[in-house]
């Protein structure tokens, strides 16, 4: 069975009786060459344990379950799960679990499902999960690489440089813990059915923390507040979610040779440090 077949598939939910939720972000893939690109842009090979997220009716959990050693797919449309038991039927390295994966323990379950193996993480995830998703894909902290297909804008987020608009708190997020990179773009007439955008793939290899950061809380605690009110200034921004002594902080942003308006979105992640050090002890 062609899992990228727009006919194979209709026919396939028809007979299960699947109707698509917008709720749950369901856009299925009808071109076999994206499923493919994502699969080797991912790394899975031999020795590699591969977590997907999502696997829809299967067509990127065949293509990994090809080249990796195993595949665990943790999927939360119970309507999916007798689809997936008939699409990957002959996929021995293939599992699929039901579950939330913004509930599941990550860790624990690479740890049980891949001894031995090279844990990694590869999905096309649905839109409405991007950010929680890969925020929880990031803070398991077992992954070689992270690839996914997300939202262009979403991509676009996760790599924005300061002084850009879509610069923000998960780009610096993503950008402390991984060294991401955009691989390619999807036009929405891939997918059934078809998303209002462009979707594109990115890949996330987790670097160590910045040296600079030596308190990781705190120097995320004036992050959050900087890009809480992104049209104000970053002295206005940091009053308010800080809490702190306007005179106290509006110093630091001058010790940092920062000019008194600079907006949060200005700031890279050394600027960020060196403010959350010298805001320690004050807010």
């Amino acid at each position: 069975m062609n899992l990228c077949d727009i006919n194979q598939i209709k026919a396939l939910l028809a007979r299960h009786g699947f109707h698509f939720s917008k709720s749950m972000g369901q856009n299925f893939l009808i071109e076999d060459w994206v499923p493919r690109e994502i699969a080797k842009a991912s790394g899975a090979g031999p020795g590699a344990g591969v977590l997907e997220v999502g696997p829809g009716i299967g067509p990127l959990t065949r293509e990994l379950a090809g080249r990796a050693d195993k595949v665990v797919s943790v999927e939360l449309d119970t309507a999916l799960l007798p689809i997936l038991a008939e699409t990957l039927r002959d996929c021995p390295k293939a599992e699929v679990i039901w579950g939330d994966i913004l509930k599941t323990d990550i860790p624990a379950l690479t740890g049980e499902k891949f001894q031995g193996l090279t844990p990694i993480a590869c999905a096309n995830l649905p839109y409405n999960i991007t950010t929680p998703a890969i925020t929880a894909l990031i803070q398991a902290a077992c992954f070689e690489s992270i690839t996914v297909m997300v939202q262009k804008e979403a991509a676009e987020r996760i790599l924005a440089r300061p002084g850009t608009a879509d610069y923000g708190a998960f780009s610096v997020y993503c950008q402390y813990h991984t060294n991401p990179e955009y691989l390619f773009e999807v036009p929405p007439d891939c997918f059934i059915p078809a998303p209002k955008v462009t979707s594109a793939v990115v890949r996330m290899v987790p670097r160590p923390a910045p040296p600079e950061v030596d308190d990781p809380a705190h120097f995320f605690r004036v992050v959050k507040a900087a890009f809480a009110l992104r049209r104000k200034t970053l002295l206005n921004s940091l009053s308010a979610g800080l809490g702190g002594q306007r005179e106290e902080i509006a110093q630091a942003i001058a010790a940092c040779g920062l000019p008194p308006d600079v907006r949060g979105e200005r700031l890279s992640i050394p600027q960020f440090a060196q403010l959350s050090r010298r805001l320690r002890g004050s807010v």
